[in-house]
């Protein structure tokens, strides 16, 4: 299987992890909204939703990642001669594999120091298994990193576009 064939599978389930992870949030706030609505509130619907949201936040930042939709600055970058785009280019990506590594690592260690805690309205959910995102999305934006880092520095020694995708 080629690099770019590998990039695109892991590009996909991150699109679906995402959609379904719209599709439970956009579920949980109506079936919420419909309970409140006839006075039959849920106790666990804000706090489920928070999380779901958040989930929805760190995953979708893989996605990001992957995509190399996140905001980056072309213009800097197409004013750099080769050389110094293709240094600036393993500069930031050092930097952000590092970054990532250094937060997932530090929330896999918050995990053990929130073991014993649970949430308030669903007890037996521990807080643990809903922070676990921290961890598990950095790992997979490192992921990100990595499968798109060739096609990055590729396009890193070409001329510069007049506008944009020198952050791709």
């Amino acid at each position: 299987m080629s690099f770019d064939r590998l990039r695109a599978g892991y590009e996909t389930a991150l699109e679906w992890l995402v959609i379904f992870l719209m599709a439970v949030l956009f579920l949980e706030v109506t079936l919420g909204v419909v309970c409140r609505t006839f006075n039959a509130s849920l106790v666990w619907y804000d706090e489920v939703a928070s999380i779901l949201l958040a989930w929805l936040t760190f995953y979708g930042s893989a996605l990001a990642s992957v995509k190399r939709a996140h905001i980056g600055c072309p213009e800097v970058m197409a004013l750099l001669p080769s050389g110094g785009r293709y240094a600036f280019r393993i500069l930031a990506e050092v930097l952000t594999i590092g970054f990532f590594l250094l937060m997932g690592w530090t929330g896999y260690q918050v995990l053990d120091v929130l073991s014993t805690d649970s949430m308030v309205s669903l007890p037996d959910i521990p807080i643990s298994w809903v922070q676990s995102v921290v961890p598990i999305s950095s790992v997979l934006i490192v992921l990100a990193e990595v499968l798109t880092l060739p096609r990055v520095l590729e396009k890193s020694l070409l001329p510069p576009a007049v506008t944009g995708g020198a952050s791709q």
